[in-house]
């Protein structure tokens, strides 16, 4: 900040400090949750967030850096929501829990925690927090349903009820909840860890809030907002005024084997850009609907990729409209089930948005990323010990090669930073053995920059019975090249059962696959697209990657 003095008085110091002690607040809530969480999904895959927002309408504030950017946008509506429904009839220990996707949200298992921060008695913002829950009911065990119709078949739906009041935890809605859950004494471990997180955001606000004054806080937050959406505006003013199209396709809805079509137009004048996904396709029967929520948040976890040093609050979005895509899946409603939206969906509307954008900034962008979370669920009952489990797996893959250089391998999907769960930790839990986890050599996308490369992991089940379900993508065509980049190669799931191999209808998605002991399930994750004409990449590179063992001769061969 080169200023001497912001539009609200406070020097450039003062603000910058203001900044940083938001962004702590919401860092420690991310590590407190993820210490204290039960299930493994948040407490080692860090599929959560947390975040600060507004006192009257929920626009974000400030969220943690190691929270899921696909949350950016879904937290603030969410929370949103629950303002409107609370309609000022709220107490200090009040806690709202809602996982409701028409309401803000993504898909059933993301369940938000949403408080009322009280300052010197009056409201001052609400802090929430996301955390993927491993189950909420529904048809299948973990809640991936690939095949569900309706919304009821996914999980159990909560509006915005009081969880807890005046900080007295109900016991009636926790017994409802527990009752329609697997795993469910389980559950309240996690549960209690994401009201605790948001405890130590009251702890470390009240802080900030006493060492520098409500004005001077509420000030910097205004003016923090104001700065964000200047920032984001700088970064797109340079790009040529115009019409860029672009498209990305999803696998199958699972119900109907046939895909779907992202299809967008992206519109550049001045300082802002506009977002039309209307030609997409119509709304699907199966699971792959997005909530306009989880759409509005894909772009805006797009555009923060690509302009990294954007602060994010909510005024980094003002310049981004998106069209509301009625009539298309990207605008779901109910009861059209949502369970693939954010952790599948979501990353098609962003390689569409990466797509139009390389032609908007050639030398800035990349090919497309793996853009898959590679859900996996298997719940049963494990033997040895008599208890049910519910285990939910996520893989990374390759990011897309760059003007810079090739790109990453076994990276985190694009929506997140969470990362696959340790393989000690899912062998001492669960009735499983990982016989392979390696790199998928050869799986990245042929370019002068390649893409980087997927993973290909085995793993068996010891004792039991069992039932595995997938919600992935990425089956039928691999991530896009760019500028003359090959694709990357395609997501592959193989199932062994009493010595056959079965491959799923729809590539990438099924459900409630029964297996046995001895039975066996192999993933390969996609690997990056690649960027540029494959036969400009240096003799140097080509004979270093073929002494690695990443490709084979042949495969080198085609890139002449």
């Amino acid at each position: 900040m080169t200023d001497s003095l912001a539009p609200t008085g406070l020097d450039p110091i003062t603000l910058a400090v203001i900044q940083s002690g938001l962004q702590q607040v919401c860092n420690e809530m991310d590590v407190a949750f993820s210490r204290a969480a039960f299930s493994p999904v948040i407490s080692e895959t860090y599929d959560r967030s947390d975040g600060i927002y507004h006192r009257d309408d929920g626009a974000l504030i400030a969220q943690g850096e190691d929270g899921l950017p696909v949350f950016v946008g879904t937290m603030q509506d969410c929370t949103g929501a629950v303002i409107a429904r609370a309609g000022g009839r709220v107490a200090p220990g009040d806690v709202f829990i809602v996982n409701d996707p028409y309401l803000g949200g993504t898909h059933l298992m993301d369940v938000k925690f949403v408080k009322p921060f009280f300052y010197k008695d009056e409201l001052f913002c609400w802090l929430a927090n996301t955390g993927h829950w491993p189950d909420i009911g529904g048809a299948v065990p973990g809640g991936f349903s690939a095949s569900a119709t309706e919304s009821e078949q996914e999980g159990l739906r909560l509006p915005p009820v009081k969880l807890y009041k005046s900080g007295v935890l109900d016991e009636e809605i926790l017994s409802i909840i527990l009752s329609n859950i697997r795993i469910a004494d389980q559950r309240i471990g996690d549960i209690k860890a994401q009201a605790a997180a948001l405890t130590v955001g009251e702890r470390r606000l009240t802080q900030m809030l006493d060492r520098y004054g409500r004005d001077t806080v509420d000030g910097a937050i205004t003016e923090l907002r104001a700065r964000a959406e200047q920032q984001m505006r700088a970064k797109i003013a340079p790009i040529p005024d115009g019409v860029y199209e672009s498209t990305a396709i999803v696998d199958s809805d699972g119900v109907v084997d046939a895909p779907l079509t992202i299809a967008l137009t992206m519109t550049k004048r001045g300082e802002a850009l506009v977002f039309d996904f209307s030609r997409s396709s119509p709304p699907c029967d199966g699971p792959m609907n997005s909530v306009i929520a989880t759409t509005k948040s894909s772009v805006y976890l797009a555009l923060k990729h690509i302009f990294p040093d954007v602060p994010i609050n909510a005024g980094t979005f003002a310049p981004l409209h998106v069209e509301p895509p009625e009539g298309t899946f990207l605008y779901a409603h109910y009861p059209r089930p949502v369970s693939g939206c954010a952790a599948e969906v979501s990353q098609r509307i962003a390689e569409a948005v990466f797509a139009a954008m390389t032609t908007a900034l050639p030398d800035q962008l990349f090919a497309a990323p793996a853009g898959t979370s590679g859900n996996f669920s298997l719940g049963g009952l494990d033997p040895k010990t008599g208890r049910p489990f519910v285990c939910y797996l996520i893989s990374g893959g390759g990011y897309g090669g760059h003007p810079g250089g090739d790109g990453l391998s076994n990276g985190c999907s694009t929506i997140g930073i969470s990362k696959t769960t340790p393989i000690e930790v899912v062998e001492q839990r669960y009735p499983i053995l990982y016989e392979e986890y390696a790199l998928r050599e050869g799986s990245g996308g042929a370019g002068e920059s390649r893409g980087g490369f997927g993973v290909r992991y085995k793993v068996r089940l010891r004792r039991g019975r069992a039932r595995a379900s997938f919600v992935m993508d990425h089956g039928r065509v691999g991530p896009q090249g760019a500028l003359g980049g090959a694709d990357g190669a395609c997501n592959t799931v193989s199932v062994e059962r009493g010595g056959e191999t079965y491959t799923p209808l729809h590539l990438s998605k099924e459900q409630g696959i029964p297996i046995t002991e001895g039975d066996a399930i192999t993933v390969e994750t996609p690997g990056g697209g690649g960027y540029g004409d494959p036969a400009k990449r240096s003799e140097t590179l080509k004979a270093r990657d073929l002494v690695r063992g990443y490709y084979t001769p042949a495969q080198l061969k085609g890139w002449s």
